[in-house]
C-alpha cells in the first residue's frame, strides 16, 4: 500500500507537467495580446513604446520556452506570479475566491451523498414499485434541469414567498461573508447554490447507485446471505452497500473536482465571486499567468481527488490491494 501510495504521488508529477506544457502553450495562440488590450482600454490609441514597456514588466518579450521554465520554477516555490491584467499576486487573486467556491463544492457533494445513497439504495431494492416510479422520475429531473436554472426558480420562490408573508422581497447577498465571522449570514447565502447544485449532481449519482445496487443484489454472495437466514437490512448495509458505492464514489469524486472551477452561470445567478467567475474574467482579458494558474489549480485538484478516490477503494472493497 505504501508503495502504491509513493508511486502514485509522483506519477502526479509528470501528469501536471503534461497539463501544465499543454496549458501554456496552447493559450498563447490565442489571438490577442495583454498588453495591447490594456493600453487600448484607457483611450484607443496605444503607444509601441508602452507596449513593449509593459511586455518587458510581464517578461513577454522572452522566448515562450525561457517563460515556460521561469512559470514552472515559481509554480514549484508556490509563487504563482502576478496578475497581468491587475497587477495583484495570483496566490491573493485566487485566495480571495477558493475559500467560496471550496465551502459550496463540499456543501455540493455532502448534499448529493445525502440525497443519492439512500434514493438508490431504496430505488434498487423497490424496483418496479411506486416508489422507484418516483425516485427515478426525481433523477431525471435532476438530469434534465440544469443548476442554474433551478437557482433561478428558487431566487423566484423565495421573492415570491417573502413578498408574500414578511411584506419584503428576498435578494441574494452582495457580498460574501466568511462562515466564521457569521455562520448564519453565510449560510443564508450558500445553502441556496449549493442545494441547486447538489441536486443535479444526486441525480447522477442517484442513478449510478440505484444501477450499482441492482447488479450486487443479484450476485451469487447476496443470494447466499439470504440462504443463510440474514435480514435484508444486514445483507443491504454491510454486503450490498459498500460493493455498490465503488463506481458512486468515482463520480462523486469527479464532479466535486468539477465543482471547484465549473459553476460559472451558478456563480452569476447567486451573485457569488468564486473561481468560475475568475476563470472567466482571465480568458476574457487575455491573463495568461492567472488563467494557466487557475487550469493548473483544477488539474491538481482532480489528481488529488482521483488518488484519494482510489485509496477509498480498498476501505470499501477489502479485497482490492494495492502493490
Amino acid at each position: 500500500m505504501y508503495k502504491y501510495t509513493i508511486k502514485r504521488i509522483l506519477l502526479m508529477v509528470p501528469t501536471l507537467f503534461g497539463a501544465a506544457v499543454l496549458v501554456f502553450f496552447l493559450l498563447r495562440l490565442i489571438p490577442g495580446d495583454i498588453c495591447e488590450l490594456r493600453l487600448a482600454g484607457t483611450g484607443g490609441y496605444v503607444d509601441d513604446e508602452a507596449v513593449k514597456i509593459c511586455q518587458q514588466e510581464n517578461n513577454l518579450d522572452k522566448p515562450q520556452y525561457v517563460q515556460f521554465f521561469d512559470w514552472i520554477a515559481g509554480f514549484a516555490r508556490g509563487d504563482l506570479g502576478t496578475s497581468m491584467w491587475t497587477g495583484q499576486p495570483i496566490t491573493h487573486e485566487i485566495a480571495l475566491r477558493f475559500e467560496l467556491s471550496l465551502q459550496v463544492a463540499i456543501m455540493a457533494t455532502v448534499i448529493s451523498i445525502l440525497l443519492a445513497i439512500p434514493l438508490g439504495t431504496i430505488s434498487a431494492i423497490k424496483q418496479d414499485t411506486w416508489i422507484d416510479y418516483v425516485v427515478r422520475g426525481f433523477s431525471i429531473a435532476g438530469i434534465a434541469m440544469p443548476s442554474f436554472w433551478l437557482g433561478i426558480l428558487i431566487i423566484l420562490g423565495l421573492l415570491i414567498t417573502t413578498q408574500a408573508w414578511f411584506g419584503g422581497a428576498w435578494m441574494p447577498p452582495i457580498h460574501y461573508t466568511p462562515i466564521w465571522e457569521d455562520p448564519v449570514a453565510n449560510l443564508s447565502q450558500l445553502i441556496w447554490p449549493a442545494l441547486a447544485t447538489g441536486y443535479r449532481y444526486s441525480a447522477v449519482a442517484t442513478r449510478m447507485t440505484r444501477s450499482a445496487m441492482l447488479e450486487v443484489l443479484r450476485e451469487d454472495y447476496v443470494r447466499t446471505a439470504r440462504a443463510k437466514g440474514l435480514k435484508e437490512q444486514v445483507i443491504v448495509n454491510r454486503h450490498a452497500l459498500k460493493n455498490a458505492l465503488l463506481p458512486v464514489v468515482t463520480v462523486i469524486g469527479i464532479e466535486f473536482a468539477f465543482l471547484m472551477g465549473g459553476l460559472v452561470v451558478t456563480e452569476q445567478v447567486f451573485n457569488l465571486n468564486g473561481l468560475g467567475k475568475l476563470f472567466v474574467e482571465a480568458v476574457t482579458n487575455h491573463d495568461y499567468t492567472l488563467t494557466q494558474s487557475l487550469v493548473m489549480l483544477v488539474a491538481l485538484i482532480f489528481v488529488v481527488t482521483n488518488f484519494l478516490v482510489d485509496l477509498l477503494y480498498a476501505w470499501l472493497d477489502p479485497r482490492i490491494r494495492y502493490s
